[in-house]
């Protein structure tokens, strides 16, 4: 081991801290925060310090894998794998269509580069529809933000007066830049106030000024009487609400017609305490509010979405110190590609250079090619020069955002072909995928790809999609371990771990200040395993969808200069449009050959550096990159790739905020009819979730101290509750006549599952939790729950197909020892 620290990052969850850590051996010996982190700062929780059990697996795979008819698997080189990978796939293309072709995952927590290649083989297979846990958990709120303003949320929870978490536990899940010090200090201030909506008393919970402790499952009626009280208390933002808002008096007259009282005594919370909590946001100077999973994955999510927006709205809380903000992207992970133009104007004649440099680009593009590949560098240079300083400006958001649609997909919207699900942002609800696959159904999916995630063992009723990738014609799966889902597929690629390859998280969520940063790999890959880019692109080569000649003139160019690369490039999508879905593809094998040795992969980087100076000029520039046009994405670029600790590549003013909205009008439409509706239909509905087979509720997904998601198998890394026990409160334990250390089972409408018991204050009568991240197999036994072995997958969400894992109806039956 030597002395030095190399710069890192946690990928735990989305905040995505700087680690600092020592290498010996290939393992990950010793991890602390890294206090050059521009957003943590050398913050970090207890569970990143534990990251070697993920490194250094001793069951991480090593060669590819191919299952034999009776179900066991068989070691099989790179090659053959590729080559009949890439021959299956080609044929479900040419037999049913490309759009038979599923494709899941892109990675989970800090793991997104090699998901953002695999896009590239969507497009050359002909892929329409595709996947990610996003669609089990944020679908709904995703849909809404399009709806109010155009995209995602955050909030200044640094500098609020109010902050309100619905269904969210920070202590534990984190979310925020440095979690647990601004939870003390908002708890701590008596000029500040924190409200908590959970039926548990979370550590989150327990450090409130206010905890609205609702019964389960009951959240819409308890947010439906907070925003109630707003408006029939006469505690709204009126001036701010005419100025900035369309349809509001909508809103208003759904909201005057709620009975407070009667709402209060549905969700299980005194209308005092409600009204206290409504009068508190309204007082204050500022308010912002964040909700997760613990309402994203129960009953009404989509409406309850909409009314924790509106807590917001109605007080006037964006655009300010401690407020909402919508916020920059390096690349938006969901929602559109925005460009704010920059403070002091388009350039000169910008109509006449854009109409002049587009026409140049589609009709020169070949011969621009060829001039790069075969004259002088020094004619070449100046070309590209003069054509990026006379034209660049004008042409690239056209530019950029042909590339950033056809990656982003955020206008692919529709149903599915078999259940006619409704599809966001090119996102299939997770629930829904069996069932378009489980069928007779002439349109149905024949072939999955899934990256870096574990379906079989994250979505609802995991038998049933365990059942479904059966049924494919072929299914891939590209991980580093055996996952419950490798179990299930025809062939298993081994990929290099996190630490062993430039990896990414574009998790860029954060207003004002927004900080990215690439992971250069700490050591060499796993003999065996290799990179995902590597992968994506070694496939295509074998489908053979790119004219191989304009692989070879854009490499050309790229060895003039960056500049003279950057202009063939953007000509070459302007002159074909269907480029733009290959376009990981295409830098990785023409930039990427011309990087300094290793740093191929940082190739989409420079694609995502130029595309977030293009968006976003004038907060790049505050952040302090000082050039222009195509420079200014250049400049940003070396940053990336030369600054270990990460990089602040966007800083705004409050005031910037508005600049984000994407209506045209730059007003919030505030009335979104069909949850309107739905919000008058829940009047007329009494929430009961429980019967006299099933008389608790299982929220299944508990976040605790060590509980993470599940890419790190080994369950020794938990230091404490390593069986994943059974919360429920005293006074349920007592009437079933159990207690701590025994053991149950417990039983829902899908399936059942032994589990150890913790009696635990936190819990209400009633309810009942397991906790996330569990029931992984590991050395021949399985630690813990799986919990999908008990969710529903019919359970859920009207609009998005939300699973309710929060509210899970059960019973617990003692096990006699």
């Amino acid at each position: 081991m030597t002395s030095d620290w190399a710069r890192t990052a946690c990928i735990l969850c989305e905040s995505n801290c700087g680690l600092e850590v020592q290498v010996a051996d290939r393992q990950l010996v010793k991890i602390r925060g890294d206090k050059d982190h521009p957003a943590s700062a050398g913050y970090t929780c207890e569970k990143p310090l534990r990251l070697d059990k993920y490194q250094s697996d001793p069951h991480r795979l090593d060669t590819p894998l191919r299952r034999r008819p009776d179900g066991s698997y068989e070691e099989i080189s790179w090659d053959t794998a590729l080559d009949e990978i890439a021959a299956r796939l080609a044929a479900v293309r040419d037999t049913y269509g490309g759009d038979k072709f599923f494709y899941y995952g892109g990675g989970g927590q800090g793991n997104h580069l090699g998901g953002a290649y695999g896009r590239a083989l969507f497009h050359a297979v002909g892929g329409e529809y595709m996947s990610n846990a996003l669609a089990q958990e944020k679908i709904g709120e995703g849909w809404v933000d399009r709806q109010l303003y155009g995209n995602h949320t955050s909030g200044d929870f640094e500098k609020t007066e109010v902050a309100v978490f619905i269904g969210k536990n920070p202590w534990q899940s984190h979310g925020l830049v440095r979690t647990r010090p601004v939870l003390k200090e908002l708890a701590r201030d008596p000029n500040r106030a924190l409200i908590v909506i959970d039926p548990r008393v979370s550590e989150t919970a327990a450090l409130a000024d206010i905890h609205l402790q609702t019964k389960p499952g009951t959240d819409a009626w308890c947010v439906s009487a907070l925003a109630a009280t707003l408006v029939q208390e006469d505690l709204t933002a009126k001036a701010w609400l005419a100025e900035h808002t369309v349809g509001i008096d909508e809103v208003l007259d759904a909201l005057r017609g709620i009975d407070i009282a009667d709402y209060a005594r549905r969700c299980g919370v005194p209308a005092d305490l409600i009204r206290t909590a409504a009068r508190r946001i309204a007082a204050a100077d500022s308010a912002a509010t964040y909700e997760d999973l613990g309402i994203q994955q129960a009953p009404n999510s989509t409406l309850v979405s909409y009314l924790n927006k509106m807590l917001w709205i109605l007080t006037g809380n964006f655009a300010k110190p401690g407020g909402m903000h919508i916020h920059s992207w390096v690349f938006p992970i969901a929602g559109r590609w925005h460009p704010v133009p920059r403070a002091d104007g388009p350039p000169r004649a910008l109509r006449v250079r854009r109409a002049i440099g587009r026409t140049a680009m589609r009709r020169g593009a070949r011969p621009l090619r060829r001039t790069f590949a075969k004259a002088p560098r020094a004619v070449t240079g100046l070309i590209a020069e003069a054509a990026l300083q006379a034209f660049f400006e004008a042409v690239a958001v056209p530019s950029a955002r042909r590339v950033a649609d056809k990656l982003g997909r955020p206008d692919s919207n529709g149903t599915t072909p078999v259940t006619g699900t409704n599809i966001v942002a090119g996102l299939v609800p997770c629930n829904a995928i069996a069932d378009e696959i489980l069928t007779d159904h002439p349109d149905r999916l024949r072939a999955m790809w899934i990256d870096a995630s574990n379906p079989a063992h994250s979505l609802a009723d995991s038998e049933r999609f365990r059942e479904a990738m059966r049924k494919l014609d072929l299914s891939v799966v590209v991980e580093v371990g055996m996952t419950e889902t490798a179990r299930c597929a025809d062939y298993v690629l081994p990929a290099a771990s996190q630490f062993e390859k430039y990896e990414a998280s574009l998790f860029t969520l954060h207003f004002p200040h927004n900080t990215f940063q690439v992971r250069a790999p700490l050591m060499d890959p796993l003999p065996g395993t290799r990179p995902e880019p590597e992968i994506y692109a070694d496939v295509i080569d074998r489908l053979g969808v790119v004219d191989r000649t304009l692989i070879a003139d854009l490499t050309a160019a790229a060895r003039v200069s960056r500049k003279a690369f950057g202009l063939a490039f953007f000509a070459a999508i302007e002159n074909d449009p269907e480029l733009a879905g290959l376009v990981p593809y295409i830098l990785y094998r023409t930039l990427g050959e011309t990087l300094p040795l290793g740093e191929k992969p940082m190739a989409l980087i420079w694609g995502m550096a130029h595309l977030c100076a293009i968006a976003q000029p004038d907060a790049v520039a505050k952040a302090g990159f000082t050039a222009r046009g195509f420079d200014l994405g250049e400049q940003l670029f070396e940053a990336f790739r030369t600054e270990r600790s990460g990089v602040l590549f966007a800083d705004d003013e409050y005031d910037d905020a508005w600049n984000y909205l994407q209506h045209p009008d730059r007003k919030i439409h505030a009335a979104i009819p069909v949850l309107l509706a739905e919000l008058a239909a829940i009047n007329d509905i009494e929430p009961n979730y429980t019967s006299a087979e099933f008389p608790f509720i299982l929220s299944a997904g508990e976040r605790r101290s060590f509980t993470a998601n599940v890419i790190i198998r080994n369950p020794d890394w938990r230091r404490r509750d390593q069986q994943g026990a059974l919360r429920l409160c005293p006074a349920d334990a007592t009437a079933l006549g159990i207690a701590t250390g025994d053991v149950v089972r417990i039983v829902t409408e899908t399936g059942s599952a032994r589990t150890a018991v913790e009696v635990n204050e936190i819990m209400q009568p009633g309810h009942i939790s397991l906790p996330n991240g569990m029931g992984l197999a590991y050395d021949g036994s399985t630690v813990g729950v799986p919990l999908n072995t008990l969710t529903s997958n019919t359970r859920r969400d009207k609009f998005f197909a939300s699973p309710w894992h929060k509210t899970v109806p059960a019973r617990i039956e003692r096990v006699e020892s």
